[in-house]
């Protein structure tokens, strides 16, 4: 299957300064800036090699727009966003200098001052390294935790709770290993409910990566922790993303997760400011 054009503002910069040149073709990238080919400017707007036209007028309206992504369907254009029945909430694929990220209720669901979200994937993922064996991410979002995990991990089991946010990633030209990879095994479902099914000491790591407090603060609780305790093995850890620890905000936040996963079995848990978490020993 044809992977669709997805272009934003950032694409479309070696374009502008072509046009002022007054050259006739640009290399630019068609999904990301995973990959990069050669297009043809013409007066009425670009003309890609698949024969796919865009003009200059969703040109403009593309580079105006610094928080959406669009994919490129019958020459018009289609901002990837989505307004989630399941959950109340508007979901939408973030451009950024590097990888996208996405918005759900307006919350970025990765950092991006002075990082890029696969930085961001990177430094988590790192803390709890090896990557070995069974390996659970308790909020699939984009699935760059899940990707990443799998390149090392035997299996991956990832959950969703929205089908908005599946549908965003569906569209992310840099989430299709997470469709694709035999290893990864997506789960649709509330994290809170669908842990509780698994078995005792079924994963080797656990990346604990949830929304903010204020949107799934069931995931912050003590219940849970002992769900996420009782199903990772015995020297297994758990890498629990919170936030800036030294903000006063997730520094009182991280106070409470702290405590709450030595409450529920946890016998070491050390700070990882690096990756705005942290890791807890079984």
């Amino acid at each position: 299957m044809k992977q669709p054009i997805v272009l934003s503002y950032v694409q479309l910069e070696p374009l502008l300064l072509a046009r002022q040149k007054g050259e006739q073709s640009v290399t630019i990238s068609v999904d990301l800036g995973k990959s990069t080919i050669t297009t043809a400017i013409t007066p009425a707007g670009l003309t890609f090699p698949s024969g796919e036209r865009l003009s200059w007028l969703n040109i403009e309206k593309i580079k105006k727009s610094h928080a959406n992504c669009f994919v490129i369907e019958d020459e018009s254009i289609k901002s990837i966003q989505v307004f989630s029945e399941h959950t109340n909430r508007v979901c939408s694929l973030l451009p950024t200098k590097g990888v996208p990220s996405m918005l759900i209720a307006g919350f970025t669901m990765h950092r991006i001052i002075d990082t890029d979200p696969m930085q961001d994937t990177l430094q988590k993922v790192a803390t709890i390294a090896p990557i070995i064996g069974t390996v659970l991410d308790t909020a699939t979002g984009l699935g760059y935790t899940a990707i990443e995990a799998a390149r090392t991990a035997q299996h991956v089991v990832t959950i969703e709770l929205d089908p908005g946010a599946q549908q965003i990633a569906s569209l992310n030209p840099w989430s299709q290993e997470l469709f694709h990879n035999p290893k990864i095994e997506q789960v649709m479902g509330d994290a809170f409910e669908v842990v509780p099914t698994f078995a005792d000491a079924y994963f080797d790591r656990i990346i604990h990566d949830p929304p903010v407090l204020s949107l799934a603060g069931e995931l912050y609780s003590g219940v849970f922790y002992q769900q996420l305790f009782r199903i990772l093995k015995r020297g297994g850890r758990l890498f629990h993303y919170i936030g800036d620890l030294n903000s006063k905000s997730s520094g009182t936040v991280s106070k409470g997760v702290v405590r709450r996963l030595q409450e529920a079995g946890f016998t070491r848990v050390v700070r990882k400011s690096e990756a705005y978490g942290v890791v807890a020993y079984k």
